[in-house]
C-alpha cells in the first residue's frame, strides 16, 4: 500500500464551483478490501484507492465504480472537490477465472462495506457515504444499494448508504451478465430478475438520483428503463428518487456532463433533495 500527500492549488476550480479548492489531500493506493482472498484473481483485482481531505473531519465520501461493461476498465478518481473523499474500486471482471455477475456485485458490496467500516479512521462521516459509478459501475451501484442481500452479508443495511448516484447504469439485467451466463437473447432484450435493479424498486432504498444521456444519443432504452426505475420508486412512496437527463449526451459524454450532478447530490444541493 502506497501513501501520498498532494497539495492542490486549483483557483480555476474554486472560481467555477464557488468552493475553496486550496488545501491538501491524502492518497492511499492498492488497499485490499476482500475478506476472502483465497482466490488469486480476487487478490489481484479486489483493490481500492482512497483519497481524503488532509486534516479534515466529518467529510462526505463517494465510493466510485468504473465502467467497462463488467469486462474491462480500471479504478480511477472523478473530478469533484477535494473536500469530498473518494474510494475508487476495482472488482473482478466477467470472463476471468469463471467470474459471473453475482461475483462482481459481491465485490462491489465488499468495497462499500470496507468504506463504511474504515472511513471514520480517515476522518470521514460514516453517515455520509454515497455510492456512484458509470455505466457498468452504475449497474453495480444500483444492485449494491437496492438488493439487501449483498450488504447484509457484511452486517449492513441499505440505510447505511447516504445516497445512490448511478450514471447511465443498466436498470434491467446487465447484458454482459446475461451473456456470460449463457443467455443467447439479443442484447436489448430486457430481463428483470434478481440480478436486475428494477427487481428491487422500493420506497425503502437509499435516496437515489439516476443520471442518463438523452435519447436517441444514449444507449437504446437506457434512459427509459432508468426513468421507469425512478418512477416506480416514487409510485411506491419513495420521497427522494430523482432522474436527471443530460441533453444531447451520448453514453460517453454523459460521464462528463453527469459528474457535476454527482457532486451536487453529495452536497445536498439537488432541487427537492432536502
Amino acid at each position: 500500500m502506497r501513501v501520498t500527500r498532494i497539495f492542490t492549488t486549483s483557483a480555476a476550480y474554486a472560481l467555477f464551483t464557488g468552493l475553496a479548492a486550496f488545501g491538501g489531500v491524502r492518497l492511499e493506493r492498492g488497499i485490499a478490501y476482500a475478506a476472502d482472498d483465497s482466490d488469486q484473481y480476487r487478490r489481484e483485482r479486489c483493490k481500492l484507492d482512497v483519497k481524503v481531505p488532509e486534516g479534515k473531519k466529518g467529510f462526505s465520501t463517494v465510493v466510485w465504480f468504473h465502467g467497462g461493461g463488467l469486462e474491462g476498465g480500471g479504478r480511477h478518481f472523478i473530478p469533484i472537490g477535494d473536500d469530498i473523499a473518494q474510494v475508487a474500486v476495482d472488482y473482478r471482471l466477467l470472463g476471468k477465472s469463471g467470474v459471473q455477475g453475482r461475483d462482481c456485485i459481491e465485490d462491489a458490496a465488499a468495497a462499500v462495506a470496507w468504506t463504511l467500516g474504515h472511513i471514520a479512521a480517515y476522518g470521514g462521516d460514516t453517515n455520509k457515504v454515497f455510492v456512484s459509478g458509470m455505466s457498468a459501475g452504475g449497474y453495480l451501484t444500483m444492485m449494491v444499494g437496492m438488493a439487501p442481500e449483498y450488504l447484509a452479508k457484511h452486517g449492513y443495511r441499505l440505510s447505511a448508504i447516504a445516497g445512490l448516484i448511478p450514471v447511465s447504469g443498466q436498470a434491467t439485467k446487465h447484458y454482459n451478465v446475461r451473456k456470460h451466463a449463457g443467455d443467447k437473447d439479443p442484447q436489448y432484450q430486457p430481463k428483470i430478475d434478481d440480478l436486475a435493479p428494477l427487481r428491487w424498486v422500493s420506497k425503502d432504498i437509499p435516496p437515489i438520483m439516476s443520471v442518463c444521456g438523452e435519447p436517441p444519443w444514449e444507449w437504446p432504452a437506457r434512459s427509459e428503463e432508468n426513468r421507469l426505475l425512478i418512477a416506480s420508486c416514487k409510485a411506491l412512496g419513495h420521497k427522494k428518487a430523482f432522474f436527471s437527463l443530460m441533453p444531447y449526451c451520448d453514453h460517453g459524454r454523459t460521464y462528463d456532463a453527469g459528474i457535476p450532478f454527482v457532486e451536487m447530490f453529495v452536497r445536498g444541493r439537488f432541487p427537492g433533495q432536502k
